[in-house]
């Protein structure tokens, strides 16, 4: 089975932040809890890491993967052209369980993005998952934890008891909260398009941004 570090939610990763940063770096894959589930994290740029996630999961190779940042900068290592509306919900919602779709840099490789040129990207409102991202040094995937069109997992057991030995590593800092999965917003194009309905919703987004979005 899977080797599974048991962490305190409280305690510090510093002990740990080598042993995962190495396992990263070699294209490895590991599972950890964010804002809504479990995930599988690899090093975006790290191309045997994509692939992995792929086989690991069966997912058709037109689904692009999503990363989670840590702080702003992370942001700019992945996307390129911004819009001021991005920048907006970026000020107003993040960190949150909101997934804003963004222009990807050329560095990022073509299976992460799905050859779309486009990357998804979220800071998340578990402050944990942060810490994480942050420990690591680099922007994680996080792509559910799951066979694909399968129930989303929210404990280490469950994720040890799907996937086995196929993972290098699952971080247990307990449960994660599960709820409704995150919202994905496409801010390449104006206004917003609205790509799948999630915690946080579409009036919510129109209230503060105070502008319509389309739904596709």
């Amino acid at each position: 089975m899977s080797q599974i570090l048991k962490i305190a939610p409280n305690a510090s990763l510093k002990d740990h932040t080598n042993r995962i940063r190495n396992i990263l770096e070699d294209g490895g894959v590991i599972a950890f809890p964010t804002d809504t589930y479990y995930g599988l994290g690899v090093n975006p740029f790290n191309r045997k890491g994509i692939r992995r996630i792929f086989e690991i999961k069966s997912r058709r190779a037109n689904k692009p993967l999503l990363v989670l940042v840590a702080s702003e900068a992370q942001i700019d290592q992945l996307v390129q052209n911004r819009s001021q509306q991005a920048n907006r919900l970026i000020k107003e919602f993040w960190p949150a369980p909101l997934t804003l779709i963004f222009n990807a840099v050329p560095e990022l490789p073509d299976i992460l993005t799905a050859n779309t040129g486009k990357v998804a990207i979220r800071l998340p409102g578990n402050k944990w998952t942060r810490r994480l991202v942050k420990a690591v040094g680099c922007p994680l995937t996080a792509t559910s934890a799951n066979r694909d069109n399968e129930a989303n997992l929210q404990t280490a057991e469950e994720v040890e008891q799907t996937f086995g030995t196929e993972i290098d590593l699952i971080i247990d800092p307990g449960p994660a909260p599960g709820g409704k999965v995150s919202t994905l917003l496409d801010t390449t194009v104006s206004p917003p398009v609205l790509i799948r309905r999630g915690a946080v919703t579409q009036q919510e987004i129109e209230l503060s941004t105070k502008e319509c979005i389309l739904v596709s």
